[in-house]
Formats: structure tokens, sequence, C-alpha cells
């Protein structure tokens, strides 16, 4: 079995990749695109994508192209907790905060700690990385005094030294993940389900009459989100995750009537919920 995941070792990925299936080959890429494009092609048996943290929400990239990239359904969720640490390069430990110019990480990690680098580094700019792990590596290039966003695994892996921990703005911060593959999961009775549909044109309750049909049937909504449909200004896809499995009889009936009404309608998968 190999199993993508957004590269290089050291990321959170790898680690929902690892939980997922420590025995797996494991197959690093460069984005989040990358990895799906990977399973897509055949590459990779499964891949292993984030697609919401506790603290800033969905990781839209994967949103977007589970939307209109991709045919792979969800298979598994997994939830990471994510302790990021402040990394500098070997030998730097004891250096003033101060003095750092550049901080690297990628743009969700740099979020979920805001508050302490506004906090300890006030004058450093933000340079993105393509991952947490990615960020140590671009940090030790740097010409600039610098520091990274990363997990401790990383900054063992490429040599640095952690100067601080735990430094996320939440005790609590988790990560989900989500395995995609050319199948979704069986029922086992804890599932949950995700869709996505949009409508050819608005009006006054075509959003909650579509959302009735769950109501109507006893279904319990866990998530809703929206996201731009990328033709036009004002146009939205809405993204919904639901209790049960699409084959429950109550589930596959309301999914059909929300599906009558919509433009587009996409079952993104039924998988066990995870704990």
């Amino acid at each position: 079995m190999k199993v993508a995941y957004l590269g290089p070792e050291g990321t959170y990925s790898e680690e929902a990749a690892l939980a997922h299936d420590p025995r797996a080959r494991r197959v690093p890429c460069a984005s989040i695109a990358a990895a799906i494009r990977a399973a897509d092609r055949g590459e990779a048996d499964e891949v292993v994508v984030p697609v919401e943290n506790s603290l800033e929400g969905a990781v839209t990239s994967t949103t977007d192209l589970l939307i209109h990239e991709t045919a792979l359904k969800i298979k598994r969720e997994i939830i990471v907790p994510v302790r990021h640490c402040l990394v500098v390069p070997p030998g730097a430990k004891g250096v003033r905060l101060a003095d750092v110019a550049v901080v690297f990480s990628h743009p969700q990690g740099a979020a979920q700690c805001r508050g302490y680098l506004e906090r300890r580094l006030p004058r450093a700019a933000f340079s993105a990385s393509l991952s947490t792990a990615a960020a140590v590596k671009d940090m030790l290039r740097s010409d600039r005094p610098a520091a990274a966003v990363s997990s401790r695994r990383a900054a063992e892996l490429f040599g640095a030294v952690v100067a601080a921990h735990g430094i996320e703005d939440a005790a609590h911060n988790q990560t989900r993940f989500v395995v995609l593959g050319a199948a979704d999961a069986g029922p086992t009775g804890r599932d949950k389900t995700s869709i996505c549909f949009d409508f050819s044109h608005d009006g006054p309750g075509i959003l909650h009459n579509a959302l009735g049909e769950l109501a109507a049937r006893g279904i319990n909504m866990l998530k809703i989100e929206s996201r731009p449909d990328k033709r036009s200004p004002g146009r939205y896809f809405f993204l919904l995750d639901v209790e049960g499995h699409r084959t429950d009889p109550a589930v596959e009936e309301a999914l059909a009537d929300i599906a009558k009404p919509a433009a587009s309608f996409k079952v993104l998968g039924s998988y066990p919920r995870a704990d």
C-alpha cells in the first residue's frame, strides 16, 4: 500500500499517514494538490490530506480540490493533536528573539500561533513555506536571522533546535485529516457522510428547504460551510457533514431530495466518525 501525503518528512500530514497505516509506503508530495494528483494517477493507493483545523477552520485548498478536481472519496477521518514549536538554527538556542528577522511556516501553522508570534516576534516578517517541515529547511537556508514554526519531529529530523514548545494559541489545537481512496467505507453504525452542492439560481429559502430534508428525517447536521464556486461572484458551493451512512435509508432519501433542486451534487464519501 502506498499513501501520499503533504511532505517532506516531519509534517503533521506524515503523522496522520503513520496513524492511518504505519506499514504503508509513504509518498511525500510538495503540495496538497500534488498528493491528490498522485492518487488520481495511480501513483499512490490512498492520500491523507488536512481538511479542518480547530483554530483556523477549513483548509480551503483541500476543500476546493474535493469539490472541483478529484473523484476520490473520503474513506476515513483522523484527528491529530497539533503542538507547534518555535525552531531556530543549531547553536542559536540562546539567540534573542528580537534578533529574528523572518519566521518561516506554512500559513495554517503561523495562523494557529498568531498571538505568540505577535507578542514575542512583533518585528519579524512572515515567509510562507509549503509545509511546517519545509519551513525548517527554508529557515536553515535563510541568509537572515530566522526561525520557523514546525513540529518537534521536523526539528529533530533536520538538525534544528527547539527554542519554545507549545506556542499554538489554544491548548487543544487539533487538525482533522481525511483519507481519500477510490471508494469510501462501508457502514459501521457510527458513520458520517460529506456532501457538496450548489444551486443554479438564488432565491428565498432555497438553502433552508434543502436543509429541511435532513430535519424532516431526524438527521443531524454536523457541519456546514460555503466556498465560492469560482464561476461568478456571489455564487457558492455548500459543504455539509451529516450523521449516518449514505446507504442508510433515511440518509439516502434525504440526499436524493437535496440533489433534486441542486445544479450539481456530489457525495464526497461516507466513513466512520473519528473518536
